[in-house]
């Protein structure tokens, strides 16, 4: 809208200095008056185009005209953009305030109690679907056993990956698939077991935000690849510290009832102690 109504003004501007000076610019006045008209008939399109396609046709266009490939620039992925730091990538996250980022990617991998069990930091923006599996075999060589059930985001949803820890050994595999899913997958995405573990991975997105927010996931003061990953692996220790010490506390609240009560603030009845006479009252 700024661009059409500074063509306008132009335009206007444009067409009385034709005017003063005879009829012999005329057909360039006309030209002006049919570009204006056009962009108040059709302001949802796209006024760049038009008026530089109205100042070549006037001559008026100084922008060089070079080569798509020299204006294109280098790709986002080898893109330097931070001296001190160059392994940080552009990361298009698309929120209102940062559209794009430079910054590093981190995947976690957490079970049902909360705790995190992998973590991996990426340079730039790697696809999710090709993450999931590696991370799912760090896992199982920790434990010496493939988990029972895997879930994830729509960005992991493929059949390859689906397949891939199928082959793992894992029972329950609940990702949602990309785009429309037909009447068979429909059936499985809408089985209860499906639904609540998608339910479950819904609520745990909050484990994100609580890691950016108490436990530095939010900015690394140490440069590069390496050291972000050290960064992000002393957050990854104090939270499954202070996860692991809340569960230990509330197993042992629930095998003592009694430790979990708490003293009343409030008296339970009003008025002065039974055991005494009230004082006097001055009069």
């Amino acid at each position: 809208m700024v661009a059409v109504l500074g063509r306008t003004r132009r335009a206007r501007r444009l067409g009385r200095g034709n005017h003063r000076r005879g009829p012999r610019r005329r057909p360039q006045r006309q030209a002006i008056a049919r570009s204006w008209r056009e962009g108040r008939l059709r302001q949802g399109g796209r006024p760049r185009r038009r008026y530089r396609a109205d100042s070549q046709a006037l001559g008026t266009d100084r922008r060089p005209n070079t080569h798509p490939a020299r204006r294109r620039g280098p790709d986002g992925s080898k893109r330097i953009v931070s001296l001190h730091d160059k392994d940080a990538r552009p990361i298009a996250k698309g929120r209102l305030g940062k559209p794009v980022e430079f910054c590093y990617k981190a995947q976690i991998t957490d079970n049902s109690d909360g705790i995190i069990l992998d973590l991996a930091v990426y340079k730039g923006n790697p696809p999710d679907a090709g993450l999931l599996v590696p991370a799912i075999r760090r896992v199982a060589t920790l434990f010496a056993r493939a988990p029972r059930a895997v879930t994830a985001d729509r960005g992991y949803g493929e059949a390859s990956v689906e397949s891939a820890l199928v082959s793992l050994e894992v029972t329950t595999v609940a990702i949602p698939r990309k785009g429309r899913p037909g009447p068979t997958r429909r059936s499985v995405e809408s089985s209860r077991k499906f639904r609540s573990l998608i339910k479950w991975r819904t609520g745990s997105e909050g484990r994100i935000s609580h890691l950016k927010h108490a436990f530095g996931f939010e900015r690394t003061v140490l440069d590069g690849i390496d050291g972000a990953t050290t960064w992000c692996n002393w957050g990854l220790l104090a939270h499954n510290v202070t996860k692991i010490a809340t569960l230990a506390e509330e197993k042992i609240d629930k095998s003592n009832p009694t430790r979990g009560e708490r003293p009343s603030s409030r008296p339970r009845t009003t008025g002065p102690p039974k055991d005494r006479s009230p004082s006097p009252r001055c009069s």
